[in-house]
């Protein structure tokens, strides 16, 4: 994957973050997983995803929910976080890419119903779905660094503001992505290397922030949501239909299936040298 595309992969799926609170790990993954390994990605996009996530931070901590972060959130997806590390020791990428195509799909046409439908007041979830949905965000972010939708679906309910939503799912996003980094730099997948990339993605970064920060104030949520949701469908069923195809044929590339989730890479691995 050359860098022209992805810094413009940059700048998409980090202005969807900085207008939305969430997404930019999703749409990155769900795109450039169709041309290169999972942790190839996540060792250059969670860097820079944490830059971001600090910036929105700083930059709405008046309206971070520390108490709802703090108490009904963080401790149970660090939870499955942990769970999720683990699987990354026996997943193979093989069955990963499927398994990652297949949950963006059922999570795009989810949240393109909500959209669409008739707008209405959310209801919190009963305990026992919002401690499973939080547990499984978090094993999903331990894997893909993605949990976003699920955490989306649960604090959406209980943080009905927009910047207290963005603010507090940012706050969420710098520790979660604090945690997924230690992994990464285990298994080879963050380097010096991989960091000078990160560096020059800064830039399509700063862009995505300035427009996502003035979508942020000037569109209207649901129809972002409805746009956002539909590509992800789009891109979804693509990199499912594609990675399934590469498995039946046997087909062992690393642009077809990727290695290892969490199989450690090369010291001169970098995600511009994976095409």
């Amino acid at each position: 994957m050359g860098v022209v595309a992805l810094a413009l992969l940059v700048l998409v799926s980090f202005f969807v973050e900085a207008a939305a609170g969430f997404g930019s790990m999703v749409v990155a993954l769900t795109v450039g997983a169709q041309f290169m390994p999972v942790d190839a990605l996540l060792g250059v996009l969670v860097p820079v995803n944490l830059v971001l996530s600090v910036y929105l931070v700083l930059r709405g901590r008046a309206h971070v929910d520390w108490r709802f972060l703090g108490r009904r959130v963080a401790p149970l997806m660090a939870l499955g976080l942990l769970a999720g590390t683990l699987l990354t020791r026996v997943v193979d990428g093989a069955v990963a890419k499927p398994a990652f195509g297949a949950f963006v799909v059922v999570v795009a046409a989810w949240q393109l119903k909500q959209a669409l439908a008739p707008v209405a007041a959310l209801r919190p979830l009963p305990e026992v779905a919002r401690v499973s949905g939080l547990v499984g965000a978090g094993v999903i972010h331990g894997v893909f660094a993605t949990g976003g939708p699920l955490a989306v679906f649960v604090s959406a309910r209980e943080l009905p503001d927009k910047h207290a939503f963005r603010a507090t799912l940012s706050a969420l996003w710098v520790v979660m992505n604090g945690l997924v980094m230690p992994r990464l730099v285990r298994d080879g997948a963050v380097t010096a290397s991989t960091l000078t990339t990160s560096a020059l993605l800064l830039v399509p970064l700063a862009l995505g922030i300035v427009l996502g920060e003035r979508a942020h104030a000037a569109l209207d949520e649901r129809r972002f949501r409805v746009v956002v949701a539909a590509l992800l469908l789009v891109a979804g069923l693509g990199l499912l239909g594609g990675s399934l195809h590469a498995l039946l044929r046997g087909d062992t590339s690393a642009a077809a299936v990727g290695t290892r989730v969490g199989a450690r890479y090369g010291p001169s691995t970098t995600c511009l040298e994976a095409t």
